[in-house]
């Protein structure tokens, strides 16, 4: 089945600007607009509302990111234009729309979570309608909601969603997007300060992290699937040392080389357990489909020598890729957040 396309935050924000734009300059108020994108082609976005009050211009744009599962599909995208002092075009977040708080993003702290893709594809949209200085403010209704369902708050952006995307297209199931977004909490977690953070799959292995460790949340950083393209990035950067935190049912595939832990892309790791355990507990294991069935009838002596045995061996993998320099402590728990392994220094944790 071929998945269709969508268009970014971004391209539909022009969309509304250009809309607004044009009844600002006296037109009539437009059905359907078409933009520029970053790769020259010209597409035509429908105008969903559009209204004129004194000096301010109002244009709505519904995002349409095709076959993607993306938080933002079907949001109403709203742009208010202003005529300003000057020839600039500027940007202001409304309602819905974040705000940068945290360094290490493309923008500084302060300014509106418009991202630098798409305000040059508004600034070319609104340029071809006028040369004159313009206001332009952007509104997301419910991207206060939307945004808890995102990176932002990790990220440092408050108060809503990031008008993304640097080519104006989405990608159904981009990956993609979903990298740009790790990398960006790295870049955050780097300009904070932090030495040592800690990564983790996703929500249980934060909230044990939190139960068992003295970590700041700010220092937790969730890689999801994406163990290789972490990893190898945070090796490039200013931390000391890192903590890998996780189900051994994802981290032991690290074992044997697969960097990318999604079920799709990597095979269980119910055999790769089996076999470390048939290497430190030398004795035959209750048959099981999954590694937590694994763990679950073991006793407890038998558990832990299992889970730091599993511990070593996938430190001495991630070691491995990434070499020395960053040290790599390596922590393992169970579905309900209890610890099953450790090995490596934990000292700056404690």
């Amino acid at each position: 089945m071929i998945l269709r396309t969508g268009y970014t935050t971004g391209a539909c924000a022009a969309a509304a600007a250009k809309a607004a734009a044009l009844l600002l300059c006296g037109e009539a108020a437009p059905e359907v607009v078409e933009i520029s994108l970053p790769d020259g082609s010209r597409i035509p976005f429908r105008v969903v509302a559009c209204r004129l009050d004194e000096q301010i211009a109002q244009a709505s744009v519904c995002k349409d990111a095709g076959d993607d599962p993306d938080v933002t599909h079907q949001a109403t995208i709203v742009a208010k234009v202003s005529f300003a002092e000057g020839d600039d075009v500027r940007f202001a977040a409304g309602d819905g729309v974040g705000t940068i708080t945290k360094p290490g993003l493309a923008l500084a702290p302060g300014e509106p979570a418009i991202n630098p893709a798409p305000r040059e594809m508004i600034r070319q949209a609104i340029r071809e309608i006028t040369a004159r200085g313009v206001h332009v403010t952007l509104s997301i209704p419910g991207g206060r909601e939307l945004a808890a369902r995102t990176f932002n708050p990790r990220l440092g952006i408050e108060g809503g969603l990031s008008i993304i995307g640097t080519t104006g297209i989405v990608k159904p199931f981009s990956a993609p997007a979903l990298t740009a977004s790790l990398a960006c909490a790295l870049d955050v977690a780097a300009a904070s300060g932090v030495c040592a953070p800690v990564l983790v799959p996703g929500n249980i292995g934060e909230r044990a992290a939190l139960k068992h460790f003295r970590i700041p949340a700010a220092h937790i950083l969730q890689v999801s699937n994406h163990w290789g393209f972490m990893l190898d990035r945070a090796s490039q950067m200013p931390f000391q040392q890192m903590m890998v935190l996780g189900h051994p049912g994802k981290l032991a595939k690290l074992i044997e080389g697969e960097w990318d832990t999604h079920s799709s892309n990597s095979a269980s790791a119910v055999g790769i357990v089996k076999t470390i355990a048939g290497e430190t507990l030398g004795a035959a294991l209750p048959e099981s489909t999954t590694v937590e069935g694994i763990f679950a009838p073991l006793p407890a002596d038998q558990s832990a020598q299992l889970g730091n045995g599993l511990a070593m061996a996938i430190r001495k993998a991630v070691t491995a890729r990434i070499g020395l320099e960053k040290p790599i402590a390596l922590a393992l728990i169970n579905l309900a957040g209890e610890i099953l392994g450790l090995d490596g220094d934990f000292s700056s944790w404690k």
